[in-house]
């Protein structure tokens, strides 16, 4: 029999209601008792780092979480976090990018609506990701809700209320859980050789600029005390405005020549960037040889940028570890 080690973190699945509004109130051990199937097919321990809603997570909470698993790595066959949905897919990201190559499973779940409700989604997702967690062709970080297994990079989150919140962007489920059947869609833990490696540092000095139409390339040079990185989300499939004023090409030349980091991607959802097709991006690319996201989600994003910065701030550094492909998370890239 498997042994799981169940990490809740709060999110809504340990939330109850209060005069204030829904907050993480149920520990580990009670979210475990509203599962008594488990005990079936796995042994499982619990642990509870921290209480907070989603929103609240950031990048210490997922060093915390990363340290954590290394420091039970030895002892358990598989790892299950309770985490809110709000940002679950950047803490699935940056998991993916401080614990590589792993083995074991990483499964991260949560709900759209508390465990100890009687019509709630939690029981079921909390049951698949123990399942999951406790099946031999498991490995790497994943999450595991509404009968999809999504790899850690791939994952967002695309409907606020309904159950099957999460999908899968530009890959396809790594599986599907069908009451206790798992069907596998990528099958790949043998190909996973790579000696198992933790990483112990993130940079978060960075920043997504989401573009609008008309928006000043000044904002840039405003964020440039603050950040040794800016994603800028794009539109279509990548490029910067010029209004006549010329003003991003300045801010870009003054933020890169800097020493600093910009990243281009795109606020569109499907199937990525590729800034080499249009003028507005292919100029601005070639000039300031800007790296792009191409098919990697915003969150995957975000998260590899602050993993790769704290590797390097060499820009062709940067690079080489930002277009290594992890957990998934990238297809292409030219």
């Amino acid at each position: 029999m498997k042994k799981i080690l169940l990490i809740a973190t709060g999110g809504t699945i340990a939330s109850k209601y209060t005069e204030s509004g829904l907050s993480p109130q149920i520990s580990s051990e009670e979210l475990l008792s509203y599962i008594p199937a488990a005990k079936g097919f796995c042994h499982v321990d619990t642990i509870q780092p921290f209480n907070l809603d989603s929103t609240n997570v950031c990048s210490s909470q997922w060093l915390i979480l990363a340290a954590l698993i290394e420091k039970k790595y030895e002892y358990y066959d598989g790892f299950v976090i309770c985490h809110g949905t709000d940002t679950m897919a950047y803490t699935a990201a940056a998991l993916s990018y401080l614990i590589q190559n792993n083995r074991k499973p990483i499964v991260i779940t949560g709900s759209q609506k508390p465990i100890d409700l009687e019509i709630t989604d939690a029981r079921a997702n909390l049951l698949d990701s123990l399942r999951f967690a406790s099946h031999e062709r498991a490995h790497g970080v994943c999450i595991v809700f509404g009968g999809q297994v999504i790899a850690g990079t791939r994952a967002k989150k695309e409907r606020s209320k309904s159950y099957n919140a999460f999908s899968s962007i530009n890959y396809p489920p790594i599986a599907i859980l069908q009451d206790t059947r798992i069907v596998f869609y990528i099958d790949d833990k043998d190909q996973a050789t790579a000696p198992l490696a933790f990483y112990h540092s993130l940079n978060d000095r960075v920043f997504l600029l989401k573009l609008i139409p008309g928006c000043s390339g000044k904002i840039l040079e405003s964020l440039e005390p603050s950040c040794d990185a800016v994603i800028i989300e794009s539109f279509g499939v990548g490029g910067l405005p010029n209004y006549g004023d010329n003003n991003f090409y300045r801010a870009v030349k003054r933020f890169v020549s800097s020493g600093k980091i910009i990243v281009m991607a795109t606020q569109v959802t499907h199937e990525g960037s590729d800034m080499s097709i249009y003028q507005v991006g292919k100029l601005m690319k070639n000039e300031f040889q800007l790296p792009e996201s191409y098919d990697m989600t915003l969150e995957a994003t975000v998260a590899k940028t602050m993993w790769a910065l704290a590797q390097s701030t060499n820009t062709e550094e940067f690079k080489s570890f930002f277009y290594k492909t992890i957990n998934h998370d990238i297809l292409f890239h030219l």
